[in-house]
């Protein structure tokens, strides 16, 4: 009887666990993975301009590399293929057979289409190496060349920065564009499994001498960069930032639509940066270059920070500038880790610098909850001093800790009533200050730069809290415009990041969807061309799932932000919508009026004079206004000609439109926000009119003091 060897026990480090599962970070196939590196690079470049309030402008370059190119930069010998047959050993005859079909029906469909336009022999064949080139694109590379004018990177961090997956710069409680420590690694990963090509980096930061360069891939069996060349270079020019060239299998042909489509709404969102998009191809007729231009140098405000004391154990690297934890947000661990790495003495100080919205004085009470006795809640405030002993009563003596302990002191026990404690009191929300949306007024400018509605509504909600974060909501809904089609068209965003992928099962779109009564507000969410813009920031966005996609419609304090966020702007619409409305009909009642006005002066003018002035005709008249009357005397009289009463019933339709025009700037003019002072008198001699401002009510002379 064979005796069976017992498994192994094994290791994966971080590194070979996301080259195994590449899918989680969103590196499912070549087109993907060439998409998903452009992403990481770009929001890693507008952090790092944002991070020093640098206007950000950012450069990606796609290169078109064939087989043969890529072998010679790995230094393999490109060898022609001598037995075809054992290319294709592994199909079956019924696999070969319907391949051939398929490969014989594309090509009559070429040749139906070039008998029918008409097309020459040489055009059909250039039609048919078209279609090879496209059989080709999955053995083809791309190089991925990036820039971006932010802070650059540390010469001593770039290694760690690059080739160490879970490193960064973006742990803790803050709201970042990035949060796992992926982002570049995988496209070094990707590149080391899929060409064995390494990544090179130019970096500085501001005001430094020297730029550095770094040679370097990434060992992935132990997760530690492979540095193959590094210098320090001159940087007499003063730039700042990062360069990084990249070369990975992609497939530019299937995911271009993405490509682009990302970066028109990451533009949208950040109208204040500028983005300069290439992509070189081998046929030079094929390359493409797109400019997405700045329109503000207003950036939004940077989310205010304060100095954290937590540290990322076992390594101890502090964590540096970051909002305090909510004590709602708090799980056991986290305050195991706080209470380990604060620098504070005693339990009051370690709530109080450790904790957000808790004051000393609050927590020198909940110290006293866990401490409790019936001596101290006498001191305490009455209204809140009957919640903390009944808490209190319900904790074992042993797990009771005194106000002026060490936090390193503290027990399991004690952690877990603290814990609890934490849970059961309330607290004030977080206030919001670090968080930075986009604002109104970048969404607004964002949109009519990329896609140019007929109209806008923006609308930025109040701060939420979900499980102790703080989220705000912000939405805008647009009408008409370039480039939409009809139907609702959704965009998405979070932490001012676009989601391109798994919408359907996004809170946003099913709230668009599903919860909004869009002919309400006088909006066909079938016909009607409807931009719905939405984006959620947070120090934790709840995403379903490591690729980070979509977000759950689970939670209700969001669903009904983005919802009220929506509603909000569909009811600025109404109001415009119904002024247009009611424009639109005052013109087709004008052009009307115009129309017929040849015709009813000459049947009016044919009548008046035709008439006989009898005395049964004189008691059947109707009664006029005296303008009325003045016009048919004139008629009879034949001082008023037909082209003179047609020039009177012109004149009549234009003052209606003048008159209405005037009411409504009076009404405009009353609003709050429209009042200034004005004086139609001179305050003295010294004073004499300015320069005349022309508009369609009439003509604004501003006084000027001489």
């Amino acid at each position: 009887m064979v005796k069976q060897k017992e498994d192994l026990l094994q290791q994966k480090s971080p590194a070979e666990f996301f080259a195994d599962n590449r899918t989680i970070a969103g590196f499912d196939n070549p087109g993907k993975c060439l998409y998903t590196t452009i992403r990481e690079l770009v929001e890693n470049g507008l952090d790092a301009a944002e991070s020093i309030s640098q206007l950000p402008e950012i450069e990606i370059t796609v290169t078109e590399i064939s087989q043969q190119q890529l072998n010679r930069m790995r230094g393999v010998t490109n060898h022609d293929r001598i037995d075809e047959e054992l290319y294709q050993d592994f199909e079956t005859d019924g696999v070969k057979q319907k391949r051939l079909a398929k490969e014989a029906k594309e090509m009559e469909r070429l040749e139906k289409q070039a008998a029918k336009r008409g097309d020459t022999a040489a055009a059909l064949d250039g039609k048919k190496k078209e279609l090879e080139v496209k059989r080709a694109q999955a053995s083809r590379a791309d190089k991925v060349f990036f820039q971006d004018n932010g802070m650059g990177m540390a010469h001593k961090d770039i290694p760690d920065m690059l080739g160490r997956v879970l490193s960064g710069t973006k742990y803790g409680v803050k709201q970042t564009r990035g949060k796992f420590g992926l982002g570049a690694k995988m496209a070094l990963i990707w590149s080391k499994m899929s060409t064995g090509l390494p990544i090179e980096v130019t970096s500085a930061r501001p005001g430094s001498a020297t730029r550095s360069y770094f040679k370097l891939d990434l060992d992935i069996q132990r997760n530690q960069p492979n540095v193959h060349e590094q210098k320090l270079l001159d940087n007499s020019d003063g730039w700042h930032g990062a360069e990084l060239s990249v070369i990975i299998a992609g497939n530019w042909q299937y995911y271009r639509a993405k490509v682009l489509k990302y970066l028109q709404q990451i533009a949208v969102i950040t109208p204040y940066a500028q983005f300069e998009f290439a992509f070189q191809a081998e046929d030079e007729k094929n390359s493409i270059r797109v400019t997405f231009a700045r329109r503000t140098t207003t950036m939004p405000q940077p989310p205010k920070a304060c100095r954290c004391a937590a540290w990322q154990a076992p390594a101890r690297l502090c964590l540096g500038l970051a909002t305090k934890h909510h004590p709602s947000s708090v799980d056991l661990e986290l305050i195991k880790r706080l209470a380990a790495s604060t620098p504070c003495t005693s339990l009051t100080s370690f709530l109080s610098k450790e904790f957000d919205c808790i004051s000393r004085d609050l927590a020198g009470k909940h110290c006293a909850c866990l401490h409790a006795t019936k001596r101290v809640a006498r001191v305490l405030e009455r209204s809140l001093a009957a919640a903390l002993v009944a808490s209190a009563e319900k904790i074992p003596l042993e797990m009771r800790c005194d106000p002026s302990t060490s936090p390193a002191e503290l027990t399991s026990k004690q952690i877990v009533a603290m814990h609890d404690l934490l849970h059961q009191l309330r607290f004030h929300n977080p206030d919001g200050a670090h968080l930075s949306p986009a604002g109104e007024y970048n969404l607004r400018l964002g949109i009519m730069k990329e896609l140019r509605p007929e109209m806008v509504a923006t609308h930025q909600g109040a701060v939420g809290v979900h499980e102790g974060h703080a989220f705000i909501v912000e939405a805008a809904i647009s009408v008409g415009g370039r480039n939409i089609k009809p139907g609702l068209n959704i965009h998405r965003f979070s932490n001012r990041i676009p989601l391109l992928f798994e919408g359907g099962s996004d809170v946003i779109t099913r709230t668009a969807i599903k919860r909004i009564n869009w002919s309400q507000y006088k909006i066909n969410q079938t016909s009607d061309k409807v931009g719905v813009f939405v984006s959620l920031v947070s120090t934790k966005i709840p995403f379903k799932g490591a690729g980070k996609e979509y977000i759950a419609d689970d939670v209700e304090e969001i669903q009904l932000a983005v919802r009220t966020a929506i509603q909000q702007c569909c009811v600025q619409l109404k109001n415009k919508i119904t002024k247009q409305q009611a424009a639109r009909d005052q013109r087709q009642r004008k052009k009307n009026l115009t129309k017929y006005i040849p015709n009813v002066a000459a049947a009016l003018f044919t009548w008046q004079t035709a008439r006989k002035t009898s005395k049964q005709a004189r008691t059947k008249r109707r009664r006029r206004d005296e303008e009325a009357e003045e016009v048919v005397l004139g008629v009879r009289s034949g001082d008023v000609t037909e082209p003179t009463l047609v020039a009177r019933l012109q004149q009549h339709v234009e003052q209606i439109d003048v008159d209405m025009a005037l009411e409504y700037q009076l009404q405009q003019g009353v609003t709050e926000a429209a009042k200034l002072e004005a004086h139609l008198m001179p305050l003295s001699a010294r004073h004499a009119y300015g320069p005349e401002s022309h508009c369609d009510v009439g003509v604004i002379r501003r006084l000027q003091e001489l």
